[in-house]
């Protein structure tokens, strides 16, 4: 009777494997589209904001991130429309979890800056405590591109796929630090390499995989 049980309970944890290996595939099938979507949407609405920033009124145009953002869920909503119905599974709850977490953060941190420079990316703040006085500096391109390299290689490691991974690590970290590099409006240019690189590459390196 025990021997029978023991078989029971690692037939179920066979079960629950694969069950969640499936969901992975299915994950990773479906998100070709949507990093596809929201990549795209970031290089053309970070193109659009730095031309309309550099030519046409400054960085009060960063209110069109509002407008992607729209945009995006509008797309994503007409895309799921077409889709069979798939049911919950905890590898989708986590990742979604994760980029809930992200957009929450940079949410907030958007918010909180541009508040404090007046809707401008660079931002010079006080170090609390210092007796010399001296000041921190904090660039939100930098902030931005290193939480979506760590959102998007958490969301390769839960799809084990090396090559979500690979572009997040490579567009977190580059994007990181070039934008330090560049003033003003220039960020923009490379928060459009970071979606590319992170986003598009991949979605469109899984659909090519997922058609053969």
């Amino acid at each position: 009777m025990e021997e029978k049980n023991n078989l029971t309970a690692e037939r179920s944890l066979e079960i629950i494997t694969e069950q969640i290996e499936r969901s992975r595939r299915s994950m990773t099938e479906s998100s070709s589209m949507s990093f596809i979507t929201w990549g795209t949407l970031v290089v053309v609405f970070a193109l659009l904001i730095a031309y309309l920033w550099a030519h046409h009124g400054g960085p009060v145009w960063n209110v069109l991130w509002a407008v992607m953002w729209g945009c995006g869920y509008l797309v994503e909503y007409l895309i799921g429309k077409r889709r069979k119905p798939a049911p919950a599974t905890f590898v989708g709850k986590t990742i979604g979890q994760v980029w809930a977490t992200f957009g929450i953060f940079i949410g907030i941190i958007g918010i909180i800056f541009g508040l404090a420079s007046s809707g401008l990316l660079n931002v010079t703040l006080t170090v609390s405590g210092d007796h010399l006085n001296s000041h921190l500096y904090i660039n939100l391109t930098s902030i931005i591109s290193l939480c979506f390299g760590i959102a998007s290689t958490i969301t390769g490691f839960i799809l084990k796929n090396r090559i979500i991974q690979l572009c997040g690590l490579v567009a977190g970290l580059g994007g990181f630090f070039c934008a330090l590099a560049f003033p003003w409006a220039e960020q923009l240019y490379v928060m459009a390499a970071v979606a590319f690189v992170g986003l598009i590459v991949p979605g469109i390196v899984i659909y090519f995989q997922n058609k053969k």
